[in-house]
């Protein structure tokens, strides 16, 4: 039987160097249904609720501000060591349609703890709509991209090797999802370290989220500890963020004045 040979798209490209840099990271994962009873709540209310992908990034940004490992990557040059970050960096993975194909580009999201919701929210939908070519973060890994594949190798050793080269081109950790397609756990790669997936809002007011994590870093338990916080603070942090618009947007009641 005889095929069409067909050129690989540069998104396609990313993607198959982002599964060849992810061949040697020893990943583990661990995955938990979340009770979000008060963050649906407040976010039922809120005036134009930010996306979920923004509000994860948030909310595991604070969990990671008060347990550094959270924002700790493994630096292999000049010998191994563990590489602390004084804040998270994300990576938010973007859905888009590129010449008629579905592909996935990384788009970058700092210090997401110092920023309000809807300033994540506005940089996610950024992204996803705006051309690639003005969108910073996929114009930089698109450009290593288009190197020849040797030139390629040796840009992505010294991105995932060196700790502050790994933070400015992978950052901290991922987000990811498949929940605008329907249920499912996502069990996704990446050259890590932290790898955060959810699904979609069950009847009983969970949300089953998936992290992943390059195990020498550290261990299930602190996982599972950082996992119970995220739960806190979607019905803590992120909820009262989400009230807090709420009551912003309202108009204020005006007083009749007596005369």
């Amino acid at each position: 039987m005889r095929g069409t040979v067909r050129k690989i798209s540069m998104p396609r490209r990313l993607v198959a160097d982002l599964m060849h840099a992810s061949i040697g990271v020893p990943f583990v994962s661990l995955t938990r249904a979340l009770n979000i009873r008060p963050l649906l709540e407040a976010r039922a209310l809120a005036a134009g609720p930010p996306g979920w992908a923004a509000i994860f990034v948030k909310a595991f940004a604070l969990v990671a501000k008060d347990e550094p490992v959270l924002r700790t990557l493994y630096a292999k040059w000049p010998w191994p060591s563990f590489y602390e970050l004084p804040r998270s960096i994300a990576m938010v993975a973007i859905a888009r349609v590129e010449d008629g194909q579905d592909c996935v580009l990384p788009q970058k999201v700092p210090a997401a703890d110092m920023l309000a919701l809807t300033e994540v929210d506005a940089q996610i939908r950024q992204a996803k709509d705006a051309p690639i070519g003005e969108v910073p973060a996929f114009r930089k890994i698109l450009r290593v991209t288009r190197l020849p594949l040797p030139l390629r190798r040796l840009m992505w050793l010294i991105g995932l090797n060196f700790g502050r080269q790994r933070a400015n081109w992978f950052g901290s950790f991922g987000v990811t999802s498949v929940a605008a397609y329907g249920a499912g756990e996502l069990h996704a790669l990446s050259p890590g370290p932290f790898i955060l997936s959810y699904g979609v809002v069950a009847p009983d007011q969970t949300i089953d989220v998936v992290i992943r994590w390059d195990h020498r870093i550290t261990d299930a338990a602190l996982i599972a500890k950082a996992l119970t916080r995220l739960e806190q603070v979607l019905n803590g942090e992120i909820a009262a963020e989400l009230r807090g618009q709420r009551q912003q947007t309202e108009p204020k009641p005006v007083r009749a004045v007596a005369t």
